[in-house]
């Protein structure tokens, strides 16, 4: 290629850019408006940051109907949605996990197992698709929201995802803010000493904001041993892709479908994440500025979602997925306080 080639090819690229992005900003800058409202009202009022941003997401639905904004509405539900569940790995050490014993991780690895298992059944049984089963039931088990958006972004297409991905941020949420009050209570009238009570509260609340302020609420020491049994609970969300990745890939997923890679490109960055932080090359200040980007990026991408619904939508769910995703939390519950009692 000639270097005049050569430039006219870099010209050309730039100013494909430059097209893209325009047609992306005002999508994604509503959905920054949005993330950063909803922010503010978490803030102030103390309510769960992705339930804010998928209700105001909904009120503002029209900016996904047509217009300036839909492009970049798409782009944020999407891209953006990666590139915060990929930043999650800033969160995550290895010393972190090892530094919890065996028992800890071994309790995190069985009541991860049995509550998407239990999920995937119970939603069969309701009359509902698999993949439900698995949104709803990985959400509860590893990290509420978070989780049921990085599960949605590798399950097959179909016309209810997105309205079951909804379903599920809405209603992990409010479980979420119904444990983080209830749980340590509970954890208190069942006499879990300190570190157990820590155990308990991160191995069963949904959302990380929600466990910190349940541990934090009885003690420096509940606090410290609630945050890093849910960042394992956080680092159980790669094999938990890898394996709805693999298994959709076994049944041929949709007719016609795209057939998913085996390990999606956000997967692998979160698992580059995790080993670069283990071994202390990313500066702390670049992780603590990661994983606020990460968790702007999974607002953002909450109201972006929340925009491309419909409450008469929501409504015509019915009674059943409410029943499946109380059941999967209280399963979820149950299950850890019986690990602990017999000290696994």
């Amino acid at each position: 290629m000639t270097p005049r080639a050569a430039a006219a090819t870099l010209s050309m690229s730039g100013v494909t850019w430059l097209t893209t992005g325009r047609a992306l900003f005002p999508g994604v800058l509503a959905s920054g408006v949005l993330a950063a409202a909803a922010a503010f009202l978490s803030q102030h009022y103390g309510a769960p940051v992705m339930l804010l941003a998928l209700l105001l997401g909904m009120a503002m639905n029209f900016l996904s109907g047509e217009g300036a904004c839909v492009p970049g509405i798409e782009f944020t539900a999407r891209t953006v949605l990666r590139i915060g569940v990929a930043l999650l790995g800033l969160r995550i050490t290895l010393l972190q996990i090892t530094a919890l014993g065996w028992q800890p991780v071994a309790l995190v690895l069985l009541s991860v197992a049995l509550t998407i298992g239990t999920a995937v059944v119970a939603a069969r049984l309701l009359g509902f698709r698999a993949g439900f089963g698995l949104l709803s039931g990985g959400a509860t088990a590893i990290c509420g929201a978070s989780a049921a958006l990085a599960i949605a972004a590798v399950l097959p297409n179909h016309p209810l995802k997105e309205r079951a991905t909804l379903f599920t941020v809405l209603g992990v949420s409010a479980l979420s803010t119904f444990a983080m009050i209830v749980y340590p209570m509970l954890a208190q009238a069942t006499g879990l000493d300190a570190r157990e009570a820590g155990v308990f509260l991160g191995a069963t609340i949904h959302d990380v904001a929600q466990v910190v302020g349940a541990g934090y609420s009885m003690s420096a020491e509940t606090g410290d041993v609630a945050t890093i049994v849910k960042l394992l609970r956080v680092a159980m969300l790669l094999p938990v892709i890898v394996m709805t990745v693999v298994s959709y890939r076994r049944s041929g997923a949709e007719p016609g479908a795209k057939r998913p890679p085996l390990l999606p490109g956000f997967a692998i960055a979160f698992v580059v994440f995790v080993a670069l932080n283990s071994i202390n090359v990313i500066p702390s200040a670049v992780a603590a500025f990661g994983s606020d980007v990460s968790r702007w990026c999974l607002v953002a991408a909450v109201a972006a979602l929340g925009t491309k619904t419909r409450l008469r939508e929501l409504a015509a769910i019915g009674f059943k997925p409410v029943a499946l995703m109380v059941g999967e939390t209280t399963f979820l519950a149950l299950l850890v306080l019986v690990l602990l009692h017999y000290r696994l």
